[in-house]
């Protein structure tokens, strides 16, 4: 779905890439191709409609757009998609009309929105208009909510996580090996409820069409008011999996900082990697000397 950052990391990587050279072996993706890989996907969700050619006219969409955390990650964006020939432009929601079958800003037609939005079904009030275009396919809108749920809903992982489900599915013994390494998954309900909090210290629960750890809380933490909100919401418990910890300089100090890894696919390829390197609960962008990190390769 959505992957914020990305823009960022591409040029955190190309400013280190002088660092990858001196690394003997460790390799460094090449921004460039990173790019062009970005904005080859743009053009691929394009055409899956049947469309030809490009989109002429992009709006990246986002609630408060100019006041989110990653609004330099949305600026650089638009800068690549420009370079490359695709006119956009940075707008709220409420910045489009739909008429007549068209989507627009100013009088002006917007062919496909880049939805960085946080509302995955676009349910709410705000985006009716979006949503009727989408339905109406008078506009290319990626991610959309047939992406989130797909790919992104953390209800899926319950069933990705159970062997038995997959064999009766038809995966194959690869394909089972792959998903194995991810963690027991089990959905939070009354049924459950006393059976995982019993077990919470070996759990962490988020919430299912959660996003950048919101609302996540480790199982060793979790108060009796904040249990009875999970049961209340609509929540999987996964099963903990301590965090990686890399030692790094901050200041001149010598601290251990813990990190994870994420990918940025498309259609079952990698665009580019990127550590999320933070101290805490949950990941996060607030640590001193934590956020994005270049991903070296050996």
């Amino acid at each position: 779905t959505n992957a914020g950052g990305a823009f960022l990391v591409s040029e955190l990587q190309r400013a280190t890439a002088k660092q990858a050279e001196a690394c003997g072996d460790a390799r460094l993706a090449d921004s460039d191709a990173i790019d062009a890989g970005i904005v080859e996907s743009f053009i691929s969700e394009w055409q899956a409609t049947g469309r030809e050619g490009r989109p002429g006219r992009l709006a990246i969409l986002d609630q408060d757009a100019s006041e989110q955390y990653l609004y330099p990650d949305m600026l650089l964006a638009k800068d690549l998609l420009a370079r490359n020939g695709i006119e956009t432009l940075i707008l709220n929601p409420e910045a489009l009309t739909y008429e007549n079958g068209v989507v627009a800003h100013g009088g002006r037609a917007i062919d496909m929105v880049y939805n960085r939005l946080t509302d995955f079904d676009l349910s709410e009030p705000g985006h009716a208009q979006l949503r009727a275009a989408l339905l109406d396919e008078a506009v290319v809108i990626s991610p959309a909510p047939r992406h989130h749920a797909l790919y992104a809903n953390k209800r899926n992982l319950i069933w990705l996580s159970d062997p038995d489900w997959l064999k009766s599915f038809g995966a194959d013994d690869a394909d089972r090996q792959v998903l194995a390494a991810i963690p027991d998954t089990r959905h939070v309900t009354e049924d459950v409820a006393d059976e995982l909090w019993a077990a919470r210290r070996g759990y962490f629960f988020k919430p299912a069409a959660g996003f950048g750890s919101r609302a996540a809380y480790r199982g060793d933490k979790l108060t009796k008011r904040v249990w009875s909100a999970i049961l209340e919401g609509d929540y999987i418990a996964q099963a903990l999996v301590p965090p990686t910890v890399r030692a790094v300089t901050v200041d001149q100090e010598p601290v251990a900082l813990k990190y994870d890894v994420r990918l940025y696919t498309y259609a079952g390829k990698t665009l580019l990697l990127a550590a999320r390197v933070y101290q805490g609960q949950t990941t996060n962008f607030r640590t001193s000397g934590g956020g994005f990190a270049p991903v070296y390769q050996f």
